[in-house]
């Protein structure tokens, strides 16, 4: 595998080559996998005795009709069918909410997850890609999302909750506040394919909420969270109406045998789902804890399966990617090619202990040099063909704003217009035309949480929203006072509510930074210009590799981590007592 590793990542359309790919190169056995954030705890040993011993029955028959399926799975989940349409894996949803109800654009945070980008482009449609900033811990701030989203007239909003690669949370109440404030939008999508894994809030879906908007779609996975990702489910949430139209549009045997097997396999091993789930959670704590120990490593707080991390100053993602697989046999993801993330970045799926521990026993070997080989500091120019060129794609989303090629053409013919400070947008894609949106439907069972009177005026009057408890980093004090002749555009620091816990100042921070940013061994591209909305007030921003032993801007610390992200630790021995029965759509522990 030594010698090709290389050229299976480059020679694949996804960002890792697949299991089969990697198990056939290594004669049979794939490494450990660190890259796809799969349940390592379901389905139980038994569940898969149970589908080995049908192997036969369930490859050999034609499966049910979706509609039968999803009577199934809604009986578990007490959602009604008319608002639920089932498909191939979450991807065949999205890539029919982009067909059938994106007409001309869309936005989306980046960095997420790369079929929100790649879908609507691949159809011509202009995706306005909204930065998080690595300054704020990559949070999202859901005011300045909306006024992103007004200054474009962008027509589609899309938010990941959690946010992948980096796990970012948003709670219930300010997800629901958004989804009021765009009432007027085509579209609201918030995708929740993580949410199970989330410990932050009891019920943190939007679920229920979404039924009774005309223009929201709640989008769920299954195979994510049931540990199944080659079987291909997941579901959508909507009003009828709204569901109806897109399961109209799916094939009539779209879902397989091995599906409805294990959605009607799910009634009888509830508490086994949630005894995993709980597992996961206990796993993450523990993970980011044995990760902190790595000198000049940040790992970002995450409510997701996995963990985003910055590896320490010098160190190129590929290169410890491709060191990790052929020395180590462990599969990492690598970030680079993930518009609005570096190759500095990688996202590690939480595993069991003793997969952590041969993680990290890795990562030592490969960063720091306890290896034959030395550590992971190429010099400049060296390494794999593999990386994205971040710069330059960074440099493409800024000038034209996730327009592309299209947008560049336009600013070269003098087309720029509107915002200032923004090139014009495109003209409108191909996208099918959307027809008028349909009356809302009242599904009977409440309603959502009640609008506070400030978000019914408009995203203007939104509270501001701390989507992580992730305080602004203390500016240098020389870099504020000399900022740079041509400052970023930024938009303006969030003040954080006195309630939410902060974290504490890093002790060993430096008192005092040089005037000039610290050489490093691989010098850092320049940040491309990131275009801000008309409203929001421009800040000088610091230039340069962050130094070693400092977090990045506004991140935290590994060691910062554990503990003070504002959530409870889980337990630390035993499962939760007296539930018996399937959990309810939000996937929290909510017994039916």
């Amino acid at each position: 595998m030594a010698d090709n590793v290389t050229s299976l990542f480059r020679s694949t359309a996804a960002h890792s080559p697949s299991m089969a790919a990697l198990a056939r190169e290594s004669d049979g056995a794939g490494p450990v996998d660190f890259c796809i954030p799969c349940n390592p705890y379901f389905p139980t040993p038994a569940m898969f005795e149970d589908m080995a011993a049908r192997l036969r029955e369930i490859i050999t028959y034609y499966p049910s009709s979706a509609d039968t399926i999803t009577a199934e799975l809604c009986s578990l989940l007490r959602l009604p069918p008319q608002c639920v349409a089932m498909g191939n894996g979450s991807t065949e949803l999205i890539t029919w909410i982009d067909h059938l109800l994106v007409r001309e654009s869309l936005a989306v945070p980046v960095p997420t997850f790369g079929r929100w980008t790649d879908q609507p482009m691949e159809t011509g449609k202009r995706v306005d890609m909204f930065p998080l900033q690595e300054s704020s811990g990559f949070a999202l701030d859901l005011a300045q999302y909306g006024e992103f989203i007004r200054a474009r007239g962008t027509r589609v909003a899309v938010i990941c909750n959690p946010n992948n690669p980096d796990g970012g949370f948003l709670h219930k109440h300010a997800v629901v506040q958004f989804m009021d404030a765009m009432a007027d939008l085509d579209l609201v999508v918030i995708d929740e394919s993580f949410l199970e894994f989330a410990d932050a809030e009891v019920e943190p879906s939007v679920v229920q909420e979404a039924m009774l908007r005309p223009n929201v779609i709640v989008l769920r996975s299954l195979g994510k969270n049931f540990g199944l990702h080659g079987i291909r489910f997941g579901y959508l949430v909507a009003n009828p109406a709204l569901a109806g139209r897109v399961r109209s549009m799916l094939p009539k045997w779209n879902l397989n045998s091995f599906a409805e097997h294990v959605v009607f396999m799910l009634k009888e091993h509830g508490t086994e789902y949630r005894q995993s789930l709980h597992q996961v959670r206990r796993d993450r704590m523990d993970m980011s804890g044995q990760l902190s120990s790595l000198p000049g490593l940040t790992v970002y707080p995450s409510q997701g399966n996995f963990l985003f991390v910055r590896l320490p100053v010098g160190a190129e993602g590929t290169v410890v990617r491709d060191r990790m697989l052929t020395e180590h046999r462990l599969l990492v993801r690598e970030c680079g090619n993930k518009i609005g993330s570096s190759s500095r970045f990688l996202r590690l799926v939480v595993r069991p202990q003793v997969d952590v521990r041969r993680l990290v026993s890795g990562l030592e070997q490969v960063l720091y040099g306890t290896s034959r080989r030395g550590a992971a500091v190429p010099e400049q120019a060296t390494g794999t063909g593999y990386s994205s060129g971040t710069a330059a794609v960074d440099r493409l989303v800024g000038e034209t704003n996730g327009a592309g090629t299209q947008g560049l053409a336009a600013q070269a013919l003098g087309a720029g217009a509107g915002v200032p400070g923004l090139p014009a947008a495109p003209a409108a894609g191909i996208g099918m035309p959307l027809s008028a949106a349909p009356a809302p439907f009242g599904w009977g069972g409440g309603g959502g949480m009640p609008m506070p009177a400030a978000a019914s005026s408009g995203p203007q009057q939104m509270p501001q929203q701390v989507s992580r408890q992730v305080s602004p980093p203390p500016q240098p004090q020389p870099v504020q006072s000399q900022p740079a002749q041509q400052p970023v555009p930024q938009p303006v620091p969030q003040q954080v509510p006195q309630h939410i816990p902060q974290p504490p100042v890093p002790q060993q921070m430096p008192q005092q930074m040089p005037q000039q940013p610290m050489a490093a061994p691989v010098p850092a591209p320049a940040p491309a210009p990131v275009p801000a909305a008309a409203s929001f007030a421009p800040s000088p921003m610091p230039t340069g590799p962050t130094p070693p032993g400092v977090p990045a801007r506004g991140g935290l610390t590994a060691a910062q981590v554990r503990g003070t992200d504002g959530l409870s630790p889980a337990p630390a021995s035993g499962w939760p007592a007296g539930a018996q029965s399937w959990p309810e759509a939000a996937g929290v522990g909510q017994v039916v």
